[in-house]
């Protein structure tokens, strides 16, 4: 499949890696940088989904995603990512990625509009009744474009390019491969921000700020299907 992530924002805490590793599949260690695990949300526009071969189709080609993910290896080594949730309001792709990906998709009511020059206004509600509050996010770029420095905390955090899934009806886990450019990455102003996917997820952040925000207008990736891990 091919897709493009637009204005990416990388929001990041520093978590307990014991209560992270609780919660992972077996096959799954936490990965962590300087001793410390972390949590990250990530708002962003997903635009022209499409398989190889076939064109985009726009009213399900595009749509909003916000993913709770943390960052692990596999027993052979292998940095990854394991998304705890993911939310899109796009309801097909939320019943396709859960059957044929197995990932945890959530279908969610969201918007995004530019309010003003360059300043993004982000907000989602969980579908469901169980899941209450809205949760917001107001972001716009500031300085240069810049890539991670190979052995930085933003390279650990954002240049990662295997996905780790549980596929329960087989009781495998299995991962699948991302190929894009590396990030172009820009420092941001936070106008809003929340912590209430992590509380949707039963991670208490106390309403601490993040301890490391970045974001990226984005890449064009190539996405590979699920694989066993051997």
């Amino acid at each position: 499949m091919f897709h493009r992530w637009e204005n990416l924002l990388f929001l990041h805490w520093k978590w307990s890696a014991e209560e992270i590793q609780s919660l992972l599949p077996r096959g799954l260690w936490v990965d962590s940088f300087a001793g410390s695990a972390y949590l990250g949300v990530v708002p962003f526009f997903m635009r022209n989904i499409r398989f190889r071969g076939f064109p985009s189709v726009p009213w399900i080609s595009d749509f909003l995603e916000t993913n709770l993910r943390t960052y692990v290896r596999d027993k052979h080594g292998t940095p990854g990512v394991w998304f705890f949730t993911l939310d899109a309001n796009q309801p097909l792709v939320v019943w396709w990625a859960r059957r044929f990906f197995h990932l945890n998709y959530i279908h969610s009511r969201m918007s995004a509009r530019l309010n003003g020059v360059e300043i993004l206004d982000y907000s989602l509600a969980r579908a469901d009744s169980e899941s209450s509050g809205t949760s917001r996010f107001s972001y716009q770029p500031t300085g240069n474009d810049r890539l991670a420095a190979p052995g930085s905390l933003e390279f650990f955090l954002i240049e990662r390019y295997v996905l780790f899934a549980w596929n329960a009806q087989t009781n495998l886990l299995q991962s699948g491969r991302v190929h894009h450019q590396p990030y172009l990455l820009q420092d941001v102003s936070l106008t809003a921000w929340d912590d209430q996917i992590l509380r949707w997820n039963s991670f208490d952040a106390k309403s601490r700020p993040p301890d490391h925000a970045v974001m990226s207008p984005g890449v064009d990736v190539e996405v590979f299907g699920l694989e066993p891990v051997p």
